[in-house]
């Protein structure tokens, strides 16, 4: 198997893992500087780095690295009673770089209105893929967005199924109204995007959930949406708002611990479920 063609199949696939490289060597090991080995989000392994305890720890800090999203550099001395104890007859030294495997990320705007324009933009900057869906084609159209890798203009019920939606997704709602938002939200929540953002003030968002909830949908299907969307930057203009939303996603998509519990909060608070529901 190449390892290269299936890191592209599963970042394609909406998939992870983390990849080992040998990058030092000194002396004698059971492989050679440059061997890799790629560990799958589902812990299964392509390629291999020589086997043995090296492996096995190489597999523990690759589950980190995924988890993390950080890389990491091993070292090993394998002194020789020890690799002769794991069957590794050699007693060089090596050092083994983990970095992260992440599933392709695509950006969803749904709307194709001023703040999607730039956001558009910006996410292309930031290497998402960008596809813009609206039921307007007056709108959804190349000449308003060049930078898109995807434009889809269409009745949003009959474009849903045809979404591919994995967790390197990011669905971002922000169509032309109430209606038109809460449908696209309905459909978004139970979808296993890894960013679902709604426009509107806490008193519509609230409205919106409510009115879903009354539907019969799980109130903690919500809870992972962020809304109002974006990071509070006193954002105003359309151009300020998609920095603040493309702020939230680039935190989202680095994991960074010091804003994922407040961002994730954002639609219902501690006692969603109690509230939604009254």
């Amino acid at each position: 198997m190449d390892i290269y063609e299936e890191i592209v199949r599963l970042r394609r696939s909406g998939r992870g893992g983390a990849l080992a490289t040998i990058v030092k060597v000194n002396g004698s090991i059971p492989s050679y500087p440059g061997a890799k080995m790629l560990v799958r989000d589902d812990g299964s392994i392509a390629g291999t780095i020589g086997g043995g305890c090296v492996e096995a720890e190489v597999w523990q800090a690759a589950k980190e690295v995924m988890e993390t999203g950080r890389p990491r550099m091993l070292a090993f001395s394998l002194a020789e009673d020890a690799a002769y104890d794991n069957g590794l007859i050699c007693g060089g030294q090596l050092e083994i770089y983990v970095e992260p495997v992440e599933p392709l990320p695509k950006a969803f705007l749904f709307g194709a209105g001023h703040i999607s324009k730039s956001l558009a933009r910006l996410c292309s900057m930031l290497g998402f893929s960008v596809t813009v869906i609206d039921d307007r084609e007056a709108y959804a159209n190349r000449e308003r967005f060049p930078e898109a890798d995807e434009i889809v203009a269409g009745n949003y019920d009959d474009i849903f199924p045809k979404l591919e939606i994995h967790s390197g997704c990011y669905l971002i709602i922000v169509t032309r109204g109430h209606r038109d938002d809460m449908r696209v939200l309905r459909w978004a929540a139970s979808t296993p995007a890894g960013y679902i953002a709604m426009i509107g003030s806490r008193r519509k968002v609230i409205s919106v959930v409510r009115e879903l909830v009354r539907e019969g949908l799980d109130p903690e299907l919500f809870r992972r949406v962020h809304a109002p969307m974006g990071l509070d930057i006193g954002a105003v203009t359309p151009e300020e708002i998609a920095v603040s939303v493309a702020a939230e996603m680039i935190a989202v998509r680095r994991k960074a611990a010091s804003n994922w519990r407040a961002l994730s909060m954002t639609v219902l608070g501690e006692g969603a479920p109690e509230a939604v529901r009254k």
